[in-house]
């Protein structure tokens, strides 16, 4: 797993890299084109094709073609840094218009207006449909706990073809003009990252690159020497021979930041050239300035110095400790509270590698890493969320990070997370999945987890008791539940939070309370028709209301309806009573019932003659009043499960009321279990409160009764 997902990150961290060099200078007339929620796919393609057709009427030297030629390219540019509006972009045909205003038109006066600045924005742009990948995917099944990896970008041919070389190349040449301005640099870098982006992972490209090259061997400005390496592969391992790799070290350690940042961003390159490099590069003493750039001044060189050190910790661990040891966690941390996505971004996935050792894992949680990696699960970057996620991941498997997990509340931030992709979602199951293990297991260390908890549950600050309670409801082994919920209280501080006027805060325990209940039996009592009843002698279905062989004769709205005394004594209490006890009804040839309608007598009475009946729900209420009437317990477990299938928001409450007007145990039951399961809907009415104090004392004593009966193994849970 560890070869896979080290090979893929860097890759992904490399291309975002290079997008982020696009946006370095195209300061000037920043507008943010803004997307609000009404923009549709019509509105973009509208407004794409404007931009197209613009630059299409707009490539010629008059100062006001340039300058709308220069707006729609901002327009284009800005757009194109949201990678999901990326091929509506070039589906709109704006490549071959950006390509073509890589050069100035000529003009007859030699008057340029807006040199440079034109062509500056084309490359951009063009850098950004280039970085573009086809899409995001894990490479195998173990990249669900591992970083994002993409496939090779989508447009990069394209772009290509429509003959963006020659023109980029000659962008590089502007500086032998001996002009030295904001404006030649800037054009120059754009070239040269576009270029980049071009021939990224692209054999044939790099080729066509190296051909239009010729001629172009004189020294070019500092920025674009990683440009250089990354296309001519050949000049990484000519660094390494030449002895220039002590040069770069000791520019690392400069207090000038541009020169820090395009070094470290230089040794990036050779890192990611070659294991046999980046071993060269850490036998130089690259290691130590790196981790010293973790707190330097400039954010670039942070980023850059992160992502660095996960390229180190990639397929070593040796290396993985050392980084540790000399320093590299606390800046780490601090870097993932920084408002720079990116550079929180490249912090959560150093962490993530470093925390592939147990040791370091420790560490890194002891140090404060789980608080703002939790936080960071909030972010709308999916890239910054996933790495932050398998950070998480790493660090949930030592045992001595899981009480810390549980004490800040990251189970609940991990089981109520929005992930933007299925990775990430993967991801975070497993580190649930994971704590779960650590709190179920049977050996030594797994129970000094679990004691340890408690002892926060007993003695902790309020809110700490109530995090680890309602964590323990969903994590906890059953064998555990008693000694948790009964014996130390975890259930009285479940059922306080329950009557909270914070309504998120009901609504959290109310799923805890539902997985505590729905795990606490292998079945719901309603989620299955009840067991037969006990097992008797029926007189069978001949015999209902069958004039042969009665004694006793019972008046239902008028009607006659013949039955055997000897039946009616086998089923009930009630009917014992009636026909042995004081009552008159004990010599009576005719029996009236008032209270039951024929149709519902009918059915109680096929009931005591079969054992069993279908129950309908236009009729199970009115059967449920005569199976309590007559002490049939096994009829009303049927009228109940009935009864219950038809339990809604609106409807829960008068349920309950039924239950406790007929002792409907299993209806209550049902009831209690639809109220915790449906909270979040039944919070918003008006009697919910009244409501969840009339169930709070029978959902006690359900909950008591659930927890401490003994759990069979064997029961799937």
């Amino acid at each position: 797993m560890e070869n896979q997902s080290s090979h893929e990150q860097p890759t992904r961290s490399a291309r975002k890299n290079l997008k982020r060099k696009l946006e370095e200078d195209f300061e000037e007339d920043r507008k943010v084109v803004a997307l609000s929620p009404r923009d549709n796919h019509e509105d973009l393609v509208r407004n794409i094709r404007t931009q197209v057709d613009i630059l299409d009427s707009t490539f010629s030297p008059i100062e006001a073609d340039r300058l709308a030629a220069k707006t729609s390219i901002h327009v284009l540019c800005e757009l194109a840094k949201n990678e999901e509006i990326v091929n509506l972009i070039v589906d709109c045909g704006a490549v071959a218009p950006l390509v073509r205003h890589l050069q100035a038109p000529s003009s007859s006066t030699g008057s340029k207006p807006y040199e440079h600045e034109v062509e500056k924005g084309s490359a951009f742009t063009l850098g950004l449909l280039a970085v573009k990948s086809v899409q995001w995917a894990p490479v195998s099944t173990v990249v669900l706990v591992a970083p994002l990896s993409a496939q090779e970008p989508e447009h990069q041919q394209l772009i290509v073809d429509a003959g963006a070389l020659p023109h980029l190349v000659g962008l590089l040449k502007r500086h032998r003009d001996g002009q030295n301005s904001r404006a030649v640099n800037g054009v120059i870098r754009r070239a040269a990252d576009a270029i980049t982006n071009l021939a990224h992972e692209n054999s044939s490209i790099k080729t066509r690159v190296r051909e239009q090259q010729q001629g172009l061997c004189e020294p070019l400005p500092l920025k674009t020497m990683r440009t250089k390496i990354r296309l001519m592969d050949s000049l990484t391992h000519r660094i390494v021979e030449c002895n220039a790799l002590p040069t770069l070290i000791l520019m690392l350690r400069s207090e000038d930041a541009a020169i820090h940042y395009e070094a470290v961003g230089v040794i990036g390159n050779l890192v990611h050239s070659s294991p046999h490099i980046k071993k060269e590069v850490l036998l130089a003493g690259a290691l130590q300035p790196v981790i010293g750039l973790l707190s330097s001044c400039c954010s670039e060189s942070q980023r850059e110095a992160a992502l660095l050190l996960g390229q180190f910790a990639a397929n070593d661990s040796d290396c993985k400790v050392h980084i540790v040891q000399r320093g590299a966690v606390q800046p780490l941390i601090e870097m993932l509270q920084s408002p720079d996505t990116q550079l929180k971004e490249m912090s959560a996935f150093a962490l993530g590698r470093l925390a592939q050792d147990t040791h370091n894992q420790a560490g890194i949680g002891h140090s404060g890493g789980i608080v703002p990696l939790l936080k960071l699960l909030d972010s709308k970057n999916g890239s910054l969320q996933h790495n932050s996620a398998f950070a998480l991941y790493g660090l949930a498997d030592n045992e001595d990070n899981v009480v810390e997990f549980v004490r800040v509340g990251g189970i609940q931030k991990l089981q109520e997370g929005e992930f933007i992709v299925q990775p990430t979602r993967d991801c975070v199951a497993k580190t649930l999945k994971r704590l779960e293990e650590k709190i179920h297991g049977r050996v030594r260390i797994f129970l000094i987890v679990l004691s340890h908890l408690l002892y926060l549950m007993r003695i902790g600050e309020k809110f700490v008791q109530r995090r680890v309670a309602m964590a323990l409801a969903h994590l906890c082994s059953p064998d555990d539940r008693k000694a948790i919920f009964i014996d130390n209280n975890g259930l009285e501080l479940l059922l306080e939070l329950l009557e909270s006027t914070n309504v998120k805060q009901q609504q959290d325990v109310s799923v805890a309370l539902y997985k505590l209940a729905t795990k606490a039996s292998s079945l719901c009592p309603m989620d299955a028709a009840p067991p037969s009843p006990t097992p008797q002698v029926y007189l069978g279905e001949q015999y209902v209301n069958n004039l042969t062989l009665s004694d006793v004769t019972f008046l239902v709205e008028g009607k006659r309806f013949y039955a055997h005394r000897i039946c009616l004594l086998a089923s009930s209490d009630a009917f014992r009573a009636m026909f042995d006890g004081g009552y008159r009804e004990k010599d009576a040839k005719d029996v009236e019932i008032p209270n039951i309608r024929w149709d519902v007598f009918e059915l109680m009475m096929r009931y005591i003659y079969t054992g069993s009946v279908d129950v309908n729900l236009d009729i199970a209420q009115e059967l449920l009043r005569a199976a309590d009437q007559y002490l049939l317990e096994g009829l009303k477990r049927l009228c109940e499960y009935a009864i219950a299938q038809d339990i809604s928001a609106e409807n829960v409450s008068l349920m309950y009321e039924l239950s406790e007007s007929f002792n409907a145990l299993s209806l209550k039951h049902a009831c209690i279990l639809f109220i915790l399961e449906k909270f979040d809907k039944l919070s918003a009415m008006p009697w919910c409160s009244h409501l969840i104090q009339r169930v709070l004392p029978e959902m006690r004593n359900y909950f008591a009764r659930a927890l401490s009966r003994r759990i069979q193994t064997d029961l799937p849970q």
